[in-house]
């Protein structure tokens, strides 16, 4: 018997059980959030992952997270909301492995929704079974490098230039799940960064050219606030974070070249 969501020769048996479970990620306190995302996906399988108010955990208390690295790498600290946006995402995929889903879509509710979404999503999977993960939604996707294009049209590949910023909505695979929470379990970079480094984790990771979705109207009032500008150190002392986003660039371009055509 084959699982929810699973297939046969490639072949899906039915509209049913090709529909694809999204995830959003919701603080408790933001249920003005959760109603309005919920409205835009009405008819689609929305599961509600309680977000982590990274607010209420103190610094003393963040688990797996390594400071000395993170300051290194950014070149500041980092927050409460992007740690508690980190454990949040990692909450996510914790599901979709513990639920045994082949495919799964995780999205922040500062979004909309739209009822073409998991099947576009699907489409895309379809043209690169390969990927683990495809972001859906990014701020920008400056140098761009097609990939390939889905039966429904959307273009997706990878960008020479990053972070692309955001990880509002994204697909993800059962193994690019499995393989996210094994390599990312300790922070040291903000979650979105962290996702699309898939020459690091070793998920094949790509991004749609245009966005399945759109960022809805709580998006300039971010629960993460983070201050970047008050925790930067000295400029002297953000040498180890040149080195780190340089190194990286290189290995961003490296990634988007080998798989484009």
């Amino acid at each position: 018997m084959l699982a929810h969501g699973s297939r046969r020769d490639g072949c899906w048996p039915d509209k049913s059980v090709r529909m694809i479970p999204v995830f959003i990620i919701n603080l408790e306190r933001s249920r003005d959030r959760w109603a309005a995302i919920s409205a835009s996906g009405e008819g689609l399988d929305l599961r509600r992952v309680e977000a982590v108010d990274g607010h209420r955990v103190p610094a003393a208390e963040w688990q797996d997270f390594d400071p000395a690295l993170a300051r290194r790498a950014n070149g500041r600290t980092l927050g409460p909301g992007e740690y508690g946006c980190y454990r949040s995402h990692l909450r996510a995929l914790s599901r979709v492995v513990e639920e045994g889903l082949d495919l799964a879509i995780i999205a922040e509710d500062d979004i909309l929704l739209n009822p073409e979404l998991p099947e576009r999503a699907r489409a895309i999977v379809e043209a690169a079974p390969h990927a683990g993960v495809v972001k859906l939604v990014n701020h920008r996707t400056t140098g761009f490098r097609r990939s390939g294009v889905s039966a429904r049209g959307d273009v997706f590949g990878r960008c020479l230039h990053g972070p692309q910023a955001s990880a509002a909505c994204y697909l993800v695979t059962r193994d690019g799940a499995t393989r996210l929470l094994q390599t990312l379990s300790t922070m040291w970079l903000p979650w979105d960064v962290a996702l699309e480094r898939g020459w690091a984790t070793g998920v094949p990771t790509y991004t749609t050219e245009k966005g399945l979705v759109e960022f809805g109207p709580y998006r300039p009032a971010t629960t993460i606030d983070a201050r970047y500008a008050e925790t930067k150190p000295l400029p002297w002392r953000r040498i180890g974070a040149l080195v780190f986003r340089t190194g990286d660039l290189l290995r961003r371009v490296a990634y988007a070249l080998e798989a484009s055509h």
